[in-house]
């Protein structure tokens, strides 16, 4: 390599996370090591600021969190917004009224938190994937009309979100979305699909904060394994992709390390940045 890597970018969900949602001590640990060196480590997520989980979020010296696939970008020890890339008011209408033809669940992300009706929360043990049922039931803040909610409060949305019990639904759903030139629409796990404002994801926030912090993208190393993540591993000085990514995700790295069952995060990190 021919820079020394000082930021590096983790991505949680089939990343960092085990498969049953834990981080192994391993991984934190040779997390712990890179941040002692002096290396910046991040979450990059398309997860919400409430959805971070604490054994990330607390960990000393964890000062930065990218979420909502790049849309905000949070200094997390007062909760500070350093970049914020949301939908305008209506453009967060019309992606939910896009959504909403198609049989899904619909998730809508504002300010570091997630909101749905009653009526979309209802269908999640229909639509979740069961691993992440706790998850969503945690994170997620209910409101009797959302649409109405969200024309009345002039909300700007980071990510409009949904998971699909159909396969059929969600190719249907992902076609409609890219049709739509104000969209940058991807995928996180198999069966969902995220939508951000065009032009926005996790490669293009990363450079951003790169840009804040004063290094050259080269500098940065990044690791994940789903479709959301794709941009940020182009982006990278180097990209890492999981040996359980698709094969689309590894076509995007510069090389595989294992999968998040056998610590390839920590594998990383101690190639590469110890």
């Amino acid at each position: 390599m021919k820079h020394k890597i000082c930021l590096v970018a983790l991505d949680l969900d089939g990343t960092v996370f085990r498969n049953d949602k834990t981080i192994s001590e391993y991984t934190q640990n040779a997390i712990a090591k890179a941040i002692a060196k002096g290396v910046a480590v991040i979450p990059a997520t398309g997860r919400p600021l409430s959805g971070l989980p604490k054994e990330f979020a607390e960990m000393a010296g964890v000062e930065y969190a990218l979420t909502s696939n790049g849309a905000a970008i949070w200094r997390l020890k007062d909760k500070q917004k350093l970049v914020s890339l949301p939908f305008s008011t209506q453009d967060t209408l019309r992606a939910i009224e896009l959504m909403e033809q198609f049989a899904c669940m619909v998730d809508v992300y504002f300010d570091g938190k997630v909101y749905t009706s009653p009526e979309s929360l209802a269908k999640a043990e229909q639509f979740a994937p069961p691993e992440m049922l706790e998850y969503v039931y945690k994170t997620r803040n209910t409101v009797q009309n959302l649409k109405q909610y969200i024309e009345k409060n002039k909300l700007q949305a980071e990510k409009v979100t949904m998971f699909f019990a159909q396969e059929s639904e969600r190719q249907a759903a992902i076609a409609a979305a890219e049709k739509e030139d104000w969209i940058e629409p991807s995928s996180s796990v198999p069966n969902n699909l995220e939508l951000n404002a065009a032009g926005v994801n996790k490669g293009k926030g990363l450079a951003l904060l790169a840009q804040a912090l004063g290094l050259e993208i080269s500098q940065v190393m990044a690791c994940g394994d789903g479709g959301n993540d794709i941009a940020m591993l182009k982006a990278a000085g180097l990209g890492v992709a999981m040996a359980n990514a698709p094969q689309e995700v590894k076509h995007a790295a510069d090389v595989v390390t294992d999968s998040n069952e056998q610590d390839g995060v920590a594998k990383a990190i101690e190639q590469y940045v110890l």
